[in-house]
């Protein structure tokens, strides 16, 4: 009889042991298997993701995922550059777009942390720079055996957090903050059994 999995895993059809939250939707088993955790570098992407993960609190990110392509489209492809000059028309436009989550407080967010992302691109080392010297600009291991062994908040997230808050960010509390870590691999927290943990770790490692 083979043994029980560890608390947190789901052995999925196709053979592979997945982290619990990504439950059977093919559209989040997607996610899980090719964005999360894979370490991201690249400014804007970092950007984006932080915006949404900012949208996400109060809700699941799953349904997130589902509008992600309408909040792209409404957002003009999450270009900073473009976002930082919008006004308030873009505001009462957002506001009556079905395809974001209608939230004036983080759309207002959104206008202000693009105007922030700028002032850190070329007036320091970049936003992901800015971003990644938290983690001493490499993936932290987090080598969770169980779900009860997955953090919601570190003490890297609520520097980070604190850091993104003085930029003129919102929405970055430390819970946020380490969410957001998690999914672009600043932090690998694929449970240990999970078959992408170590595929996200020989990442971290190249």
């Amino acid at each position: 009889m083979a043994e029980p999995l560890p608390a947190g895993l789901i052995l999925h059809p196709d053979g592979c042991p997945r982290c619990w939250w990504a439950g059977q939707d093919p559209l989040y088993v997607a996610y899980h298997d090719t964005e999360w955790g894979v370490p991201e570098f690249d400014s804007r992407a970092l950007y984006e993701k932080l915006i949404l993960d900012g949208f996400q609190a109060g809700l699941s990110w799953i349904t997130i995922l589902k509008r992600r392509e309408g909040f792209r489209e409404a957002f003009d492809g999450f270009q900073p550059e473009i976002i930082a000059r919008y006004t308030d028309d873009d505001v009462a436009r957002l506001m009556g777009d079905t395809r974001i989550i209608r939230n004036r407080a983080k759309i207002v967010g959104t206008i202000a942390g693009a105007r922030a992302w700028l002032r850190i691109e070329e007036s320091g080392p970049g936003f992901s720079r800015f971003l990644w010297d938290f983690c001493d600009g490499g993936p932290i291991q987090g080598n969770p055996h169980s779900r009860a062994d997955v953090l919601t908040e570190t003490d890297v997230s609520k520097r980070m957090g604190k850091a993104l808050k003085a930029e003129g960010f919102s929405f970055c509390g430390p819970t946020i903050i380490h969410a957001f870590m998690q999914a672009v691999g600043m932090v690998n927290d694929h449970l240990t059994g999970c078959h992408r943990h170590a595929a996200c770790a020989a990442l971290a490692s190249a």
